[in-house]
């Protein structure tokens, strides 16, 4: 049997999100988000469901803590509600959510725990929404302060810092199909919000290294690998023609310094406006980048595959692909300079029942995280420098859209009564995590 054994300080972890998680959607003094606006929403979220009080994590941050430890996690991922701090964006601070976020980075540092920060995982304060949102520039600015607030609050106990998760999600996929909130379609609006994204990133990183010059700084990026549905020229072509429009548009700015040229026949006229002075801003050397990756996209001369035989599907319609997952990394460590990459998101979302014994057993959860982890140990091989890993996730949550029909997490979550329990996978991964190897 092959061993795949991972670095001694290879960071293994798990990762959230504020909105998914927390609820306390309107307690100690915190502000209305884009997505409480959303979710609040008649027909825009599954069953009408909304993160009202998701997983109770405000409250229940200890247990989930002791979750953590139990998993011998080294790494939580997470994110800030920016509106429990500034209920409008900017201006007066809400002295309650600062309080919270300080209670939650002592608690896992006495666990040792490393926190891994991100600012912003699309929860915008709904004040700023109401202002135009990331289509007004000044929202960049807002942030940035913002940035800078948190780190001065938190900056002498949190070393990585992640200023976007995912910015196309936010843009596009928030502002061009209206999946998510706030819920517009309108790819002028999608283009500038994209745009103005990298611009605040940009600000963000100034205002986090004017606030302490010593902290890790990066961002996270999801990532579909584009495979060619034969092996033919044209569908190579093809594949590679979807990759340059769908997955560099916020490679190329941030490690390039332009914008690809295919985003300039894409948008046509919907490109945004590009002040002088913006790619520089926007290329700001990082410490770190953060991948996310789930599935990957097979692309032919007639455009994208739906189906392929013989694959397995997650619930949530994605191809279970773990190869293509080193590819991806080897074709973008190939094609730009990158710094160190941690995964900061992977995982699948499959029908989890509790069985007569009470336990979840979750074998294609399992499968899954194994064949990736081990492909991403072969990219390492191939000479990708990857640093870490962070399973999406550690809990059953709100899943955006979907609300709490699609189930991701290690840990299952009884909404009605909150109780956790660890599933299968999650006992496996505790165990990888142990011994920092698979097989043998």
């Amino acid at each position: 049997m092959t061993v795949y054994k991972f670095p001694h300080n290879f960071l293994w972890g798990a990762a959230t999100a504020s909105y998914q998680i927390e609820g306390a959607w309107n307690e100690d003094g915190k502000g209305e988000s884009i997505w409480d606006r959303f979710s609040h929403t008649p027909g825009k979220v599954t069953e009408g469901n909304t993160g009202d009080i998701a997983c109770d994590h405000y409250h229940r941050y200890p247990e989930d803590i002791a979750l953590m430890r139990q998993l011998g996690l080294k790494a939580y991922r997470f994110s800030i509600a920016w509106a429990r701090v500034l209920p409008g964006g900017r201006g007066p601070i809400n002295p309650h959510g600062l309080d919270f976020y300080d209670r939650l980075v002592d608690a896992l540092c006495a666990a040792n725990i490393e926190p891994f920060l991100t600012l912003y995982h699309w929860d915008l304060p709904q004040v700023l929404q109401d202002e135009g949102g990331w289509e007004n520039r000044n929202t960049c600015h807002a942030f940035a302060d913002y940035s800078a607030l948190m780190v001065k609050r938190l900056g002498d106990r949190v070393k990585y810092w992640t200023t976007f998760n995912e910015p196309s999600v936010a843009a596009f996929i928030g502002n061009l199909t209206g999946e998510h909130a706030p819920g517009y379609r309108d790819p002028k609006i999608a283009y500038q919000v994209a745009h103005n994204l990298m611009v605040a990133h940009g600000l963000a990183v100034q205002a986090i290294r004017g606030a302490n010059s010593n902290l890790e700084t990066g961002i996270v990026l999801n990532l579909w690998m584009a495979d060619p549905a034969t092996s033919s020229p044209e569908d190579v072509a093809a594949a590679e023609a979807a990759w340059e429009r769908d997955e560099t548009l916020f490679l190329d700015p941030l490690f390039k310094g332009h914008y690809p040229t295919g985003a300039y026949q894409l948008a046509g006229g919907n490109m945004p406006k590009i002040l002088d002075g913006d790619m520089a801003l926007i290329a700001q050397e990082l410490d770190f980048v953060g991948i996310n990756y789930y599935s990957r996209n097979v692309i032919g001369v007639k455009g994208k595959v739906n189906t392929i035989p013989g694959s397995e599907y997650t619930e949530m319609g994605w191809e279970v692909c773990a190869p293509a997952l080193r590819r991806m990394l080897v074709k973008i460590n190939n094609n730009y300079s990158l710094p160190p990459i941690y995964i900061t998101e992977n995982g699948s979302s499959f029908k989890d029942e509790v069985s007569a014994d009470g336990r979840i057993h979750d074998p294609r959860r399992l499968d899954y995280l194994k064949n990736h982890f081990i492909q991403t140990h072969l990219a390492m091989q191939d000479g990708v420098d990857v640093r870490g890993y962070m399973v999406w996730s550690l809990l059953d949550n709100f899943e955006w859209g979907h609300g709490f029909s699609k189930r991701f997490g290690l840990t299952h979550v009884d909404y009605k009564t909150q109780k956790r329990t660890v599933k299968d996978s999650g006992e496996w991964y505790a165990e990888l995590i142990r011994t920092n190897k698979i097989g043998g």
